[in-house]
């Protein structure tokens, strides 16, 4: 039943996303070498990530919000020099400003995780008793080249396992890799296009298991090719401090919406390219314009129709990066929402043992 599922997902991802057909023999040498040199362009990982765990927001008192993030190097935040830069702190920070709250953040993410790797990262999560999880996951798998079935169930597997704790669960989707420096065309236009058919299929699949997706996809492209000394870390291929307060920027709102919002309660739609949709037209759609939240929703009482699951897509990024240095962390930010923002690092003289 499960393996049915997963490659009817991996269907409506290829439809969605584009397939890759009628490679020549040549064409395949010539993306295989690609793919050789920029494993070697590209540094192996060094030193480990700065932790960020920790309280945020401790001064405005009352329970702490638990929220865990899990995945990849993205999510552990690999490229940032301090902790105030990683993706995770840059969300827990968000998070407390934007709900007035403290939160207490653990950050189980591993550098060069897939998709299979995330059962031990839940089963650390789920120690901590968390409200909602964030999972940023899929470029390993893609540069590894993992069959979409197989890594989609490894994250259906996580989400439902969130979900039944009772724990909401937002997946920011598989970046587009042809936005990194190190692939060049044909290779490039391959990886981006594997990108998308990952994401496709992680939507379809993350939403149908009680979760909520953000596109990512090339969120960041255009300020990635126009400042890359400053949105790349040193290795080119992951995100420095800036890259990541720009990711955080785009899961944020999702995050306060899963706090906030009745589950699978419709909205009315904001503007151009949001509103409902089944959910593979959802999917594709999300893929296709970075930055779009997909979540479940009924539609006259029912979840789905003669298409399948209703979906809702809703465009909630609240602005771009303001042009300026990453916080480090004896220095403010600016704002990741609307109204400005301090970004925190974590009081941990408030943390409890």
């Amino acid at each position: 039943m499960q393996s049915e599922r997963a490659r009817r997902i991996a269907t409506a991802a290829a439809v969605g996303g584009g397939g890759v057909a009628g490679a020549s023999a040549l064409f395949y040498g010539l993306v295989l070498g690609q793919a050789l040199m920029a494993r070697k362009t590209i540094p192996q990982v060094v030193s480990p990530p700065p932790r960020a765990d920790g309280l945020y927001g401790a001064h405005f008192g009352g329970e702490p919000i638990r929220l865990v993030v899990l995945g990849d190097s993205s999510a552990a935040g690999y490229g940032a020099e301090h902790p105030s830069e990683t993706f995770a702190a840059a969300v827990a920070a968000g998070l407390a400003e934007q709900r007035q709250q403290p939160v207490r953040m653990r950050c189980v993410a591993v550098v060069g995780a897939e998709s299979k790797g995330l059962p031990p990262q839940v089963e650390v999560a789920l120690r901590q008793q968390p409200d909602i999880a964030v999972i940023c996951v899929g470029g390993n798998d893609v540069t590894h080249r993992v069959r979409v079935p197989i890594a989609v169930q490894h994250l259906v597997d996580a989400v439902r396992a969130l979900r039944a704790a009772g724990v909401e669960v937002v997946v920011g989707t598989c970046p587009d890799l042809g936005t990194i420096r190190p692939i060049q065309p044909p290779l490039r236009w391959l990886a981006r296009r594997w990108s998308r058919q990952m994401a496709t299929a992680q939507t379809i699949a993350v939403v149908e298991a009680g979760g909520r997706t953000v596109s990512l996809g090339d969120l960041l492209g255009e300020l990635f090719y126009a400042e890359p000394d400053r949105m790349f870390s040193f290795d080119r291929f992951h995100p420095s401090g800036a890259g990541y307060l720009a990711a955080a920027q785009a899961v944020l709102p999702t995050v306060v919406a899963a706090l906030t919002e009745p589950a699978q309660a419709p909205i009315a739609a904001l503007s151009a390219g949001e509103g409902v949709r089944a959910l593979p037209q959802a999917a594709a759609e999300a893929a296709h314009r970075p930055g779009t939240e997909v979540s479940a929703v009924q539609v006259a009482g029912r979840d789905s129709g003669p298409a399948g699951r209703w979906a809702q897509l809703r465009h909630r990024v609240w602005h771009r990066l303001p042009q300026q240095d990453a916080p480090g962390p004896d220095r403010s930010a600016r704002s990741l929402t609307e109204p400005d923002l301090a970004q925190r690092t974590p009081d941990r003289t408030a943390e409890a043992a």
